[in-house]
């Protein structure tokens, strides 16, 4: 078929009020901001779930190593400039082993430690069976990362880490927000990191108050690009985030996992594998929160998103610094609505040290503001209802009936 204007102008508008009622909630066009008034950018950072985690480790370092040297500061850290971290699957762990706060009030691990940990324990992530014991295990790999009584609640800043809960048959968002506000949405930091990566088999688990009853698997299949939730999350949470009215007043770093093109040789000519399918079907709904989350920001005229994606070539010899380097000079490709996909001028490199230029500006524009752009909760003493999620869903568990957090996760 030709290309039909009209056609396109009609699908644009469509999927303009599908956008606005929907994907983003929070968002509408009558809501832009004062021009005399600067709130500044909330910071994202999000993390896939798909792949060994790899290539996003990697990814993190340099994006660390290039914000130190830009701000002159050699202990700095991720946490100190990004206001919100999103990670399904290994990307969760990754955000929590980032976010969550140490004994000296700073983030248990840099970039590079993280990099480190997950290269060391790559053939425990690829043996999903090896996987399940760890978790199982009294010693376990994720209680020696975040030993009890460590809690969403002891994370620096707001992070939001994806499952699928087979007790309500609905995704679930684990959620700082909600957890300072109450111990019935508050989980183990160990415990979180489990259930984004369950795989074949189902973690049961509990909130430290014991009253909400999750019965978990991977985010990695309920929600591997977690992009879309961050974003809705950020614009339907006044409290911490007043003056986020719509994607224009974001700066959103999305990093994919890089497998794609294993998958094509995973299935070859034949009838595809159980597992091909999956991982198929895991690799398209990524790419669609791309798709979604860039027609958005073009919608608005923002250019304020970026996706570092590899192209699944893997790294030589299995070295993922090799490997993160052919990524980012490879040249960066954007998601165009209605059009799949365009190779631009610039590298990934390129776009990520543009992006860390813009992290930047804004670090140095709060140092000078008196209106601040977030407004992190504290622990709260008596539990509350959360304000934080956008819907409720009522669970009934063997204990009782409990209400736990939902939200939109494209």
């Amino acid at each position: 078929m030709e290309p039909n204007f009209e056609m396109d102008k009609l699908s644009y508008e469509i999927f303009s009020i599908l956008e606005n009622k929907f994907l983003f909630s929070g968002y509408s066009p009558s809501k832009s901001p004062s021009p005399s008034a600067d709130h500044g950018k909330v910071r994202i950072l999000s993390i896939d779930g798909l792949g060994d985690g790899l290539l996003a480790g990697a990814v993190l370092a340099r994006l660390e190593s290039s914000l130190r040297l830009r701000s002159g500061d050699p202990d700095a850290r991720l946490s100190d400039f990004f206001d919100v971290a999103a990670g399904s699957g290994l990307g969760g762990v990754l955000a929590a082993m980032l976010f969550t706060r140490g004994s000296d009030g700073k983030p248990l691990f840099s970039a590079e430690e993280s990099l480190r940990f997950l290269s060391k324990n790559r053939s425990h992530f690829k043996n999903r069976s090896a996987l399940r014991r760890i978790f199982r295990s009294p010693n376990g790999i994720f209680r020696k990362l975040f030993p009890e009584p460590l809690t969403l609640r002891d994370t620096l800043k707001p992070l939001l880490i994806p499952c699928y809960d087979l007790s309500t048959g609905a995704p679930f968002l684990f959620s700082r927000a909600d957890a300072v506000e109450t111990d019935g949405y508050d989980f183990g930091i160990a415990r979180v990191c489990s259930a984004t990566c369950a795989d074949k088999h189902a973690v049961e688990m509990r909130s430290v108050d014991g009253r909400t009853r999750i019965v978990a698997v991977g985010g990695g299949a309920a929600a591997p690009n977690p992009t879309a939730a961050a974003i809705t999350h950020v614009l339907n949470n006044k409290l911490e985030f007043p003056f986020a009215n719509g994607v224009e007043d974001l700066l959103v770093v999305s990093i994919g996992s890089g497998e794609p093109e294993r998958i094509g040789r995973d299935v070859g000519s034949g009838t595809p594998s159980r597992k091909a399918m999956v991982r198929t079907a895991s690799h398209g709904a990524a790419d669609m929160v791309d798709q979604a989350v860039a027609m958005s920001f073009e919608h608005t005229g923002s250019n304020n998103y970026i996706r570092i994606q590899g192209d699944g070539s893997g790294g030589v010899g299995g070295d993922c610094r090799k490997m993160v380097e052919s990524v980012l000079r490879n040249r960066h490709v954007e998601s165009v609505l209605f059009r799949g996909k365009k190779v631009s001028e610039q590298t990934n490199g390129e776009k990520l040290e543009w992006f860390c230029g813009e992290v930047m500006k804004e670090q140095v524009r709060r140092k000078s503001s008196r209106i601040p752009t977030v407004v992190l909760k504290q622990t709260m003493s008596t539990p509350r209802t959360s304000s934080a999620t956008t819907s409720t869903i009522i669970t009934t568990t063997s204990t009782g009936t409990s209400t736990s957090p939902s939200s939109t996760l494209s």
